[in-house]
């Protein structure tokens, strides 16, 4: 799915002609584990999750959705594509970085990170990390990227979300005319879909969200799809480069991070205590407010939505702008 992201902006017209900051809100690109440590806390704690998983793999994935069209398909000139949008982005600061350890699960069942025998007593080594990036070019200024990635949370999967703007001027209020949203899951599950507003089946004018969906499982039906080391042990043997960090990008990436890096090891940047097995720190939602990230009121379940359900969430609303 991640070499899936290349044919899909350079293909396809749709997404050429809108992947910019005039049509774009924000983008946010996400890495959850349901697991903790388990027992490799030892190894973790060197590191913490920024390093771990949000400098190499999320930064890989930011490059190739923010880069400009790269020369050819040639793997030295995919890799100054990447590169070059990698230089274009300030070191992130402390202030747009949120860090979370979880803690034992809200029943008590589950361990918290500290309760890993390997892990050293207080350590303050995040596993959870949620940071803004901003790529001063002329395609990206003023979106915010945002990255989040953590263990024991409450599912696991790999997404890019994209978040358009609002309509703008529009025959129907915000609250029924949900923004648009292209989401590319990387894992588990692989499938591009389209989120979008349409008008619930019935004599009425209520809407609902729904989707364009490309499921790969059901689309594919005869095909599997290559695990994601299958692909890099390939492209090893074959000789392909452009999946694989060249030291200038590298040198980039820590560029980027480095100094955030050191304020967290000095303990500078606080560490939130999240429960095992949900969605992160209780501040995530409003710091993704932060950065222009709008989660609609209307019930929305991919791939499925039952109009029972769209239609109780139609009513509910139209009942809160009743009382307003």
């Amino acid at each position: 799915m991640v070499k899936n992201i290349m044919i899909l902006r350079f293909t396809n017209q749709i997404f050429g002609s809108c992947w910019d900051r005039d049509h774009i809100s924000n983008v946010q690109i996400t890495f959850k584990e349901k697991i903790g440590t388990e027992g490799r806390g030892g190894y973790f704690d060197e590191f913490g999750i920024m390093r771990d998983v949000m400098q190499n793999h999320l930064f890989q994935i930011l490059s190739l959705i923010a880069m400009e069209s790269p020369a050819s398909l040639n793997a030295e000139d995919i890799r100054n594509a990447k590169v070059d949008v990698l230089r274009r982005i300030p070191p992130v600061v402390e202030s747009e970085v949120l860090l979370g350890q979880y803690g034992k699960s809200e029943d008590g069942s589950l361990p918290s990170y500290l309760d890993d025998e390997t892990v050293p007593k207080g350590s303050k080594t995040a596993t959870f990390a949620a940071a803004a990036f901003h790529i001063n070019n002329p395609r990206w200024e003023g979106v915010p990227f945002v990255l989040k990635c953590g263990k024991a949370l409450d599912q696991q999967k790999v997404e890019i979300r994209i978040q358009f703007k609002d309509m703008g001027s529009n025959l129907f209020q915000k609250d029924v005319a949900a923004r648009n949203e292209l989401v590319i899951r990387v894992q588990p599950e692989e499938a591009v879909y389209l989120k979008m507003t349409q008008k619930l089946p019935g004599l009425g004018m209520e809407t609902v969200m729904s989707e364009l969906d490309l499921s790969y499982a059901s689309r594919f039906t005869n095909l599997s799809v290559p695990d994601a080391y299958e692909n890099l042990i390939l492209d090893a043997i074959m000789g392909e480069q452009s999946n694989f960090v060249r030291s200038d990008e590298l040198d980039e990436a820590w560029r980027i991070f480095t100094p955030v890096l050191h304020k967290i090891d000095r303990g500078q940047v606080p560490v939130e205590v999240y429960p095992y097995g949900s969605r992160g720190p209780k501040q995530l939602a409003e710091f993704v407010g932060l950065f222009g990230f709008e989660r609609h009121l209307q019930a929305y379940s991919w791939p499925e939505t039952s109009q029972a359900a769209a239609a109780s969430a139609a009513s509910a609303s139209a009942s809160a702008d009743s009382k307003l």
